[in-house]
């Protein structure tokens, strides 16, 4: 199923690139070592937070809570999928692999919708749309390099988590994709974010994680996931897939690093290297032909 690139869809993927590109920066300040917000309990918290602040809004403009079943399923099946399956399974390899490694695997999101779509649809991607992919890739691969040369921390089973969340992630927003909700929006973000609350808070009490006793600065991270990676960038991603091509709303998972890297670069005064200039380039020249297939002839 082709889409076309609506501004709409572009302005709130800009939103997704920027706000979830900041959320690294935050998310290291949440759960670090010594934070006290151990990785399942501060992803369902702040999910559930954000839930709840969704559906006063959506009260407050007097959109009815209720929703039929047949949609409330879709949310169930897509918020398990997304927040459990795409963040939390991040959330539990990152204590066993570095960041650099997990980085590149989570890189392979963008594809997976492509191979998906292919083998459901019986249709060969064409040869660009793959090339492009593959040199976003190679740019994620130069940029994360010298952190992978300073020794790759990994597991099978926190590889297999990750490869598990890109698929997870990219079925859940194929599946939002091709059975849109007629809820309004809002109800769609409280609701998915809820059922992914639930299952990440069931998660952190099975792997027995210890009560949460946050500090001071893990409560800063916890506070702008909520607004910015719950709240604002979660409904722009929702609003994204409904109204662009998925392989354009995939690029996020490109361009997010780009955005940690600058960010560390302007905030925590971290270097800009000849691999993350030449990275940043590929990365880039990449997206721009992805951009370039879907507005193209034939689009």
């Amino acid at each position: 199923m082709q889409k076309s690139v609506s501004t709409k869809g572009l302005l709130n993927l800009i939103v997704v690139y920027v706000v979830w590109g900041c959320t690294f920066l935050f998310i290291r300040l949440a759960v670090h070592e010594g934070s006290g917000f151990p990785p399942f309990a501060m992803a369902g918290s702040r999910t559930l937070c954000a839930s709840i602040i969704l559906f006063y809004i959506a009260k407050f403009l007097k959109y009815p809570w209720q929703i039929p079943a047949s949609e409330k399923r879709i949310l169930l099946v897509t918020g398990v999928l997304l927040w459990l399956g795409g963040n939390g399974f991040v959330a539990w390899a990152e204590r066993q692999v570095s960041s650099g490694y997990a980085a590149l695997v989570i890189g392979t999101t963008p594809m997976w919708p492509v191979i998906i779509e292919a083998i459901s649809e019986r249709k060969r991607p064409s040869f660009s749309l793959v090339f492009s992919m593959l040199i976003s890739f190679m740019g994620l691969g130069v940029l994360v390099w010298p952190v992978l040369r300073q020794g790759v921390r990994a597991d099978l089973a926190s590889t297999l988590a990750l490869i598990l969340a890109a698929i997870c992630w990219s079925s859940g927003s194929l599946i939002l994709q091709r059975r849109p909700p007629k809820a309004p929006l809002v109800l769609i973000s409280a609701y998915q974010q809820f059922f992914g609350a639930l299952a990440l808070i069931s998660m952190a009490i099975l792997t027995g994680e210890p009560w949460p006793n946050p500090t001071p600065m893990a409560w800063v991270g916890w506070g702008y996931l909520v607004i910015g990676g719950s709240l604002i960038s979660f409904t722009s991603y929702v609003i994204a897939v409904r109204t662009l091509p998925i392989s354009i709303v995939m690029t996020y998972a490109y361009v997010n690093p780009v955005v940690a890297v600058l960010l560390g670069w302007l905030v925590l005064g971290e270097r800009i290297t000849l691999f993350t200039g030449l990275g940043m380039v590929l990365i880039l020249a990449g997206i721009f032909g992805i951009f370039l297939k879907r507005i193209g002839p034939g689009s």
